[in-house]
Protein backbone atom coordinates (compact mmCIF):
# COMPACT_ATOMS: atom_id res chain seq x y z
CA UNK A 1 0.00 0.00 0.00
CA UNK A 2 3.16 2.44 1.03
CA UNK A 3 4.60 1.46 -2.40
CA UNK A 4 1.39 2.40 -4.61
CA UNK A 5 1.20 5.61 -2.18
CA UNK A 6 4.49 6.26 -3.54
CA UNK A 7 4.53 5.26 -7.27
CA UNK A 8 1.33 7.32 -7.15
CA UNK A 9 3.03 10.71 -5.53
CA UNK A 10 5.71 10.52 -7.79
CA UNK A 11 3.23 10.47 -10.98
CA UNK A 12 1.67 13.26 -9.81
CA UNK A 13 4.76 14.98 -9.29
CA UNK A 14 5.92 14.51 -12.65
CA UNK A 15 2.88 15.41 -14.06
CA UNK A 16 2.95 18.49 -12.34
CA UNK A 17 6.64 19.21 -13.19
CA UNK A 18 5.82 18.74 -17.13
CA UNK A 19 2.55 20.79 -16.97
CA UNK A 20 4.75 23.44 -15.47
CA UNK A 21 7.22 23.29 -18.36
CA UNK A 22 4.28 23.75 -20.84
CA UNK A 23 3.80 27.17 -18.76
CA UNK A 24 7.32 28.12 -18.18
CA UNK A 25 10.17 26.09 -19.73
CA UNK A 26 13.57 25.74 -18.21
CA UNK A 27 17.10 25.78 -19.45
CA UNK A 28 17.21 22.10 -19.60
CA UNK A 29 14.55 20.02 -19.55
CA UNK A 30 11.99 22.75 -21.41
CA UNK A 31 14.48 22.23 -24.01
CA UNK A 32 12.93 19.33 -25.18
CA UNK A 33 9.17 20.05 -24.89
CA UNK A 34 10.17 23.63 -26.90
CA UNK A 35 11.40 21.40 -29.73
CA UNK A 36 8.11 19.34 -29.63
CA UNK A 37 6.11 22.44 -29.46
CA UNK A 38 7.73 24.04 -32.35
CA UNK A 39 7.01 20.94 -34.59
CA UNK A 40 3.23 20.50 -33.62
CA UNK A 41 2.79 24.16 -33.64
CA UNK A 42 4.04 25.37 -36.93
CA UNK A 43 1.07 24.48 -39.23
CA UNK A 44 -1.25 25.94 -36.82
CA UNK A 45 1.12 28.77 -36.80
CA UNK A 46 1.34 29.07 -41.27
CA UNK A 47 -2.46 28.89 -41.08
CA UNK A 48 -2.87 31.69 -38.77
CA UNK A 49 -0.12 34.16 -40.32
CA UNK A 50 -1.75 33.42 -43.73
CA UNK A 51 -4.53 36.08 -42.76
CA UNK A 52 -2.78 38.59 -42.32
CA UNK A 53 -0.70 40.66 -44.71
CA UNK A 54 3.49 40.74 -43.96
CA UNK A 55 5.69 43.32 -45.83
CA UNK A 56 9.16 42.66 -46.63
CA UNK A 57 10.56 45.48 -44.58
CA UNK A 58 7.93 45.19 -41.51
CA UNK A 59 9.27 45.79 -38.17
CA UNK A 60 7.36 42.37 -35.63
CA UNK A 61 6.99 41.42 -32.55
CA UNK A 62 6.33 38.00 -31.28
CA UNK A 63 5.28 38.03 -27.97
CA UNK A 64 5.91 34.65 -25.77
CA UNK A 65 8.76 32.83 -28.57
CA UNK A 66 8.58 29.89 -26.97
CA UNK A 67 11.09 27.55 -29.02
CA UNK A 68 11.63 30.39 -31.78
CA UNK A 69 10.55 29.07 -34.86
CA UNK A 70 7.59 31.77 -35.64
CA UNK A 71 10.50 33.97 -35.06
CA UNK A 72 12.57 32.40 -38.09
CA UNK A 73 8.88 32.10 -40.32
CA UNK A 74 8.88 35.80 -40.04
CA UNK A 75 12.42 36.66 -40.64
CA UNK A 76 11.73 34.79 -43.69
CA UNK A 77 8.75 36.84 -44.81
CA UNK A 78 10.04 40.01 -44.04
CA UNK A 79 13.16 39.28 -45.68
CA UNK A 80 14.48 42.95 -45.09
CA UNK A 81 12.74 44.06 -42.16
CA UNK A 82 13.51 43.46 -38.35
CA UNK A 83 12.11 40.60 -35.99
CA UNK A 84 11.81 40.66 -32.32
CA UNK A 85 10.92 38.01 -29.46
CA UNK A 86 9.85 38.10 -26.40
CA UNK A 87 9.78 35.08 -23.16
CA UNK A 88 9.35 35.46 -19.99
CA UNK A 89 11.04 31.87 -19.51
CA UNK A 90 14.85 31.75 -19.44
CA UNK A 91 14.92 28.10 -21.32
CA UNK A 92 12.48 30.09 -24.31
CA UNK A 93 14.71 32.34 -24.18
CA UNK A 94 18.30 30.02 -24.80
CA UNK A 95 16.29 27.20 -27.24
CA UNK A 96 15.03 30.57 -29.39
CA UNK A 97 18.33 32.24 -29.56
CA UNK A 98 19.71 28.94 -30.22
CA UNK A 99 16.89 28.21 -33.26
CA UNK A 100 17.90 31.68 -34.53
CA UNK A 101 21.19 32.03 -34.01
CA UNK A 102 22.58 33.02 -37.96
CA UNK A 103 19.53 35.57 -37.65
CA UNK A 104 20.63 37.25 -34.64
CA UNK A 105 24.31 37.23 -35.71
CA UNK A 106 22.94 39.16 -38.93
CA UNK A 107 21.44 41.50 -36.76
CA UNK A 108 17.42 40.52 -38.26
CA UNK A 109 16.78 39.25 -34.89
CA UNK A 110 16.51 40.00 -31.07
CA UNK A 111 14.96 38.31 -28.55
CA UNK A 112 14.66 39.78 -25.24
CA UNK A 113 13.55 38.50 -21.63
CA UNK A 114 10.31 40.39 -20.75
CA UNK A 115 6.70 39.78 -19.76
CA UNK A 116 4.02 40.72 -21.93
CA UNK A 117 2.67 43.55 -19.11
CA UNK A 118 5.78 45.82 -19.90
CA UNK A 119 7.69 44.93 -23.36
CA UNK A 120 10.83 46.91 -23.51
CA UNK A 121 10.11 48.92 -26.83
CA UNK A 122 9.02 52.64 -27.60
CA UNK A 123 5.52 53.57 -28.11
CA UNK A 124 4.61 52.64 -32.14
CA UNK A 125 7.48 50.53 -32.75
CA UNK A 126 5.94 47.67 -34.79
CA UNK A 127 4.06 47.07 -37.75
CA UNK A 128 2.99 43.32 -36.42
CA UNK A 129 2.68 41.61 -33.29
CA UNK A 130 2.09 38.17 -33.06
CA UNK A 131 1.17 35.73 -30.36
CA UNK A 132 0.68 32.24 -31.23
CA UNK A 133 -0.48 29.26 -28.43
CA UNK A 134 0.80 31.89 -25.57
CA UNK A 135 -2.55 34.14 -24.61
CA UNK A 136 -3.57 31.63 -23.10
CA UNK A 137 -1.45 32.81 -19.69
CA UNK A 138 -1.10 36.28 -19.87
CA UNK A 139 -1.77 37.47 -16.57
CA UNK A 140 -3.71 40.74 -16.85
CA UNK A 141 -5.10 40.40 -20.23
CA UNK A 142 -7.19 43.54 -20.87
CA UNK A 143 -3.77 45.65 -19.32
CA UNK A 144 -1.64 43.27 -21.75
CA UNK A 145 -3.52 43.87 -24.59
CA UNK A 146 -3.11 47.51 -24.10
CA UNK A 147 0.63 47.28 -23.69
CA UNK A 148 0.42 45.42 -27.21
CA UNK A 149 -1.56 48.47 -28.55
CA UNK A 150 1.03 50.87 -27.43
CA UNK A 151 3.93 49.21 -29.05
CA UNK A 152 2.07 49.49 -32.12
CA UNK A 153 2.48 51.37 -35.00
CA UNK A 154 -1.06 53.54 -36.51
CA UNK A 155 -2.31 51.21 -38.66
CA UNK A 156 0.23 48.29 -37.31
CA UNK A 157 -1.79 44.84 -36.40
CA UNK A 158 -2.02 41.72 -33.60
CA UNK A 159 -3.06 38.21 -34.28
CA UNK A 160 -3.49 36.28 -31.77
CA UNK A 161 -3.38 32.66 -32.68
CA UNK A 162 -4.36 29.69 -30.63
CA UNK A 163 -5.23 25.55 -31.05
CA UNK A 164 -8.21 25.77 -28.63
CA UNK A 165 -10.61 27.93 -27.65
CA UNK A 166 -13.86 28.42 -25.77
CA UNK A 167 -17.15 27.21 -27.73
CA UNK A 168 -14.65 25.21 -30.24
CA UNK A 169 -15.85 21.27 -31.44
CA UNK A 170 -13.74 19.95 -28.55
CA UNK A 171 -14.55 22.30 -26.17
CA UNK A 172 -15.79 19.86 -24.26
CA UNK A 173 -12.51 18.02 -23.55
CA UNK A 174 -9.96 20.81 -23.62
CA UNK A 175 -11.65 23.09 -21.65
CA UNK A 176 -11.45 21.11 -18.29
CA UNK A 177 -7.84 20.25 -18.76
CA UNK A 178 -6.76 23.49 -20.04
CA UNK A 179 -8.49 25.22 -16.58
CA UNK A 180 -7.59 22.56 -14.17
CA UNK A 181 -4.46 21.39 -15.81
CA UNK A 182 -2.96 24.67 -16.98
CA UNK A 183 -5.07 27.13 -15.34
CA UNK A 184 -5.21 29.21 -18.47
CA UNK A 185 -7.81 31.83 -19.51
CA UNK A 186 -10.04 30.75 -22.29
CA UNK A 187 -12.02 33.10 -24.62
CA UNK A 188 -14.83 32.77 -26.82
CA UNK A 189 -14.88 34.43 -30.24
CA UNK A 190 -17.27 37.32 -28.97
CA UNK A 191 -14.88 37.56 -25.60
CA UNK A 192 -11.77 37.95 -28.03
CA UNK A 193 -13.78 40.50 -30.19
CA UNK A 194 -14.84 42.32 -26.73
CA UNK A 195 -11.44 42.28 -25.44
CA UNK A 196 -9.95 43.59 -28.22
CA UNK A 197 -12.34 46.15 -28.91
CA UNK A 198 -12.45 47.36 -25.02
CA UNK A 199 -8.46 47.69 -25.43
CA UNK A 200 -8.81 50.19 -28.27
CA UNK A 201 -8.32 48.10 -31.31
CA UNK A 202 -10.46 48.24 -34.72
CA UNK A 203 -11.32 46.19 -37.49
CA UNK A 204 -11.21 42.94 -35.46
CA UNK A 205 -11.81 39.82 -37.17
CA UNK A 206 -12.48 36.23 -35.73
CA UNK A 207 -11.20 33.51 -38.57
CA UNK A 208 -11.94 29.25 -36.86
CA UNK A 209 -10.91 26.70 -38.66
CA UNK A 210 -13.93 24.57 -36.55
CA UNK A 211 -12.38 20.92 -38.16
CA UNK A 212 -9.48 21.46 -36.09
CA UNK A 213 -10.27 23.32 -33.29
CA UNK A 214 -8.00 26.52 -34.46
CA UNK A 215 -8.84 30.13 -33.98
CA UNK A 216 -7.26 33.66 -35.83
CA UNK A 217 -7.91 36.68 -34.25
CA UNK A 218 -6.61 39.92 -35.42
CA UNK A 219 -7.43 43.27 -34.86
CA UNK A 220 -5.51 47.25 -35.58
CA UNK A 221 -4.01 50.04 -34.09
CA UNK A 222 -6.46 52.91 -34.96
CA UNK A 223 -4.25 54.90 -38.00
CA UNK A 224 -3.52 58.82 -37.21
CA UNK A 225 -6.54 61.04 -36.97
CA UNK A 226 -8.64 57.93 -36.80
Amino acid sequence: MISKIIQLSAVALATGYMILQVRKPSRWLGRLTLREMNKRHSPLTDWGLSHVEIGAQDTILDVGCGGGRTINKLASIASHGSVFGVDYAQGSLAASRDYNRALIAEGRVRIEHSSVSKLPFPTGQFDLVTAIETQYYWPDLPGDMREILRVLKPGGKLVIIAESYKGARLDWIEGPLMRVLLGSSRLSPADQRELFAKAGYVDVQVIEERNKGWICVIGAKPASGQ
